[in-house]
């Protein structure tokens, strides 16, 4: 198909969004899972009555097909500069549509997240409209669990987190992106990364998603937290150890126990590793963790910077 037979249709109404695409996401829920789970949580927020961002763009989009089908989907809800896209696969000609489409709406677009090709598409195209250039900031590669392999136990026992270690959480959650930058042999930006606030926290720890490894003198050494289900698939992350705890095993114990606490739900589970940070990709697949796609994380800047 080429460009002009699909169609893309803007809707800020997450609500609306899932109506409309939920028959692509339960097709294929471990490649839609950020998109399934961002929007599942934008719509609580929107019937709690929380107020839909004015400082940023805020939007889902259906690709639809020849003949009407949602063929695709995409969405531009980062809460943290430069509001990078997110998209899932999508055909080749779509994804430039879709670039096409956002620069005739004068919609500045500085970075693209997500599935390989699409988002390197969505990335070029857009550079080439604006003069700017398009580089990887970060590959990633999702995996989902196959069969699980139980690693040597570490000494220690998890527990779920509760109200009074909300500080470390915090902290921990917040330590997370710009310590796995480090390991990766990157120099991020620690404010052009998601920060989680005290009230996320409180519900993330109220709802046990957040686990905590204890080694044997009672010390916090690990955290473990997973998002809530979207049409039984459960992404596992952040995964998190302080330096000091490191090298110990305390990952792959919790990720393990973790994995296997969801998979005696009926859950399916699935996470994403930075293919720069050989430690974390060797941990997961060893414990029976198998690659699904490969994506990045794209900027698109001046070409003189």
């Amino acid at each position: 198909m080429t460009e002009d037979e699909y169609e893309l249709e803007f809707t800020e109404d997450p609500l609306a969004f899932l109506g409309a695409a939920d028959e692509y996401l339960r097709e294929d829920p471990v490649l839609t899972t950020v998109v399934a789970t961002v929007t599942q949580r934008a719509m609580v927020g929107a019937q709690l009555g929380e107020p839909r961002p004015t400082d940023r763009p805020c939007w889902w989009v259906l690709v639809r097909g020849r003949y009407g089908q949602v063929v695709s989907v995409g969405m531009r809800t980062a809460p943290f500069a430069p509001y990078p896209l997110f998209v899932p696969p999508m055909p080749d000609p779509a994804a430039r549509g879709l670039a096409r489409a956002l620069h005739a709406r004068g919609e500045e677009v500085g970075g693209v997240n997500g599935a390989l090709p699409a988002a390197q598409v969505i990335a070029d195209e857009t550079a080439a409209l604006t003069g700017r250039r398009a580089s990887v900031h970060e590959h990633t590669r999702l995996f989902e669990l196959g069969k699980l392999i139980e690693p040597p136990p570490s000494p220690g026992r998890m527990r779920a987190a509760a109200p009074n270690d909300l500080d470390v959480c915090l902290a921990w959650f917040n330590a997370f992106a710009q310590d796995a930058a480090e390991q990766a042999g990157r120099t991020d930006d620690p404010a052009a990364a998601e920060r989680f606030e005290e009230d996320d926290m409180r519900r993330r720890i109220a709802g046990e998603r957040v686990w905590l490894w204890e080694d044997e003198a009672g010390r916090v050494v690990h955290l473990t937290g997973y998002n809530l289900p979207a049409f039984g698939v459960v992404r596992v992350g952040p995964v998190y150890t302080p330096r000091e705890h490191r090298g110990r095993g305390y990952a792959s114990t919790t990720v393990a126990a973790m994995s296997r606490r969801l998979l005696d739900e009926g859950l399916r589970a699935c996470l994403f590793t930075d293919q720069a940070n050989p430690t974390s990709n060797k941990i997961y697949q060893a414990l029976g963790y198998e690659p699904v796609v490969d994506m990045a994380n794209l900027v698109i800047a001046p070409a003189s910077s």
